[in-house]
């Protein structure tokens, strides 16, 4: 199984959403009350939904803040990472 995760990842995090959530969909029925916080995650922050899913069975504790907080990152790297390694591209105008 960790194989098979790691693997989806390659396809990028929503690949990943969603093959999990066709594979071991009473996962998610635990994980989530509602169908609005997958469906934002995956459009907003899916690496956090991805962290979340894997943590979530035995409770969230300990370690597993830390593993959240990197999902996090992962997002806000996602986000902010392009205008930050695109800043080159925009033309600048000297006066």
């Amino acid at each position: 199984m960790c194989c098979l995760v790691a693997a989806l990842f390659m396809f990028g995090p929503r690949a990943g959403i969603y093959i999990w959530l066709l594979i071991e969909p009473g996962r998610w029925a635990l994980a989530f009350d509602t169908v609005l916080w997958p469906i934002a995650g995956f459009l907003v922050a899916p690496w956090t939904t991805l962290m979340y899913l894997a943590v979530f069975p035995g409770g969230i504790d300990g370690l597993d803040y830390l593993w959240l907080g990197i999902g996090i990152a992962f997002d806000l790297f996602t986000w902010f990472g392009g205008g930050y390694t695109n800043r080159n591209r925009i033309p600048t105008r000297t006066a």
